[in-house]
């Protein structure tokens, strides 16, 4: 049976999807987060809100190029703002909040690990182990170990390397002088409980 959490947001999606198609609209994004999980099968839990880092161009060419994901095309918030009406969903259940990671550079997301999925006139792009390990890694760090991050990461079982190249990537993220600290305490943490 599938978790109604992911029929929920599956739904808004291809409902987003169809007002697009009717506008005679097609946007590819990149979503991360508890929805990617969820949609990847990784992990079943809560969640309404669609975490977009990117928006993202040339896949019918092969070659994966990102944008900004902020602002979200127009057409896109009028379609999730119709869908969060319609579904009772928070107004933001789709938004562009993470996409802040562009100013201190996104952690490496490519064709080959993106999981591609097309609802109607929206691609969604699901990104893969090692953005996700690296996401994870950084709001586990930020928002401490009691967070749904660190279970997140700790369901991904990230393998030494995986830490080690999530960690040169997290690290670049905050120059305060606890924040290397803080990250390899989380490692430890990850670590022990495997």
């Amino acid at each position: 049976m599938q978790n109604p959490d992911v029929s929920l947001i599956t739904r808004a999606l291809d409902a987003v999807g169809e007002l697009l198609e009717e506008e005679g609209e097609e946007v590819a994004i990149v979503v991360v987060g508890g929805t990617a999980l969820n949609l990847l099968g990784v992990v079943e839990r809560a969640t309404f809100d669609v975490d977009v880092i990117a928006r993202a161009e040339g896949l019918t060419a092969g070659t994966l190029l990102l944008r900004p994901a902020s602002p979200l095309p127009e057409a896109l918030n009028r379609a999730a703002a119709r869908v969060a009406r319609d579904f009772g969903l928070d107004p933001s259940w789709m938004n562009s909040e993470v996409s802040a990671q562009w100013s201190q550079g996104l952690p490496p997301i490519t064709l080959e690990e993106t999981t591609w999925r097309t609802f109607g006139g929206l691609t969604v792009g699901l990104a893969g182990r090692r953005p996700m390990v690296a996401l994870k890694l950084f709001a586990a760090v930020d928002r401490g170990p009691r967070s749904v991050h660190l279970q997140d990461l700790l369901i991904l079982a990230p393998t030494d390397e995986e830490l080690d190249q999530a960690a040169d990537w997290v690290k670049r993220q905050d120059a305060s002088p606890n924040f290397a600290g803080m990250v390899e305490e989380v490692i430890r943490h990850v670590r022990q409980r495997r």
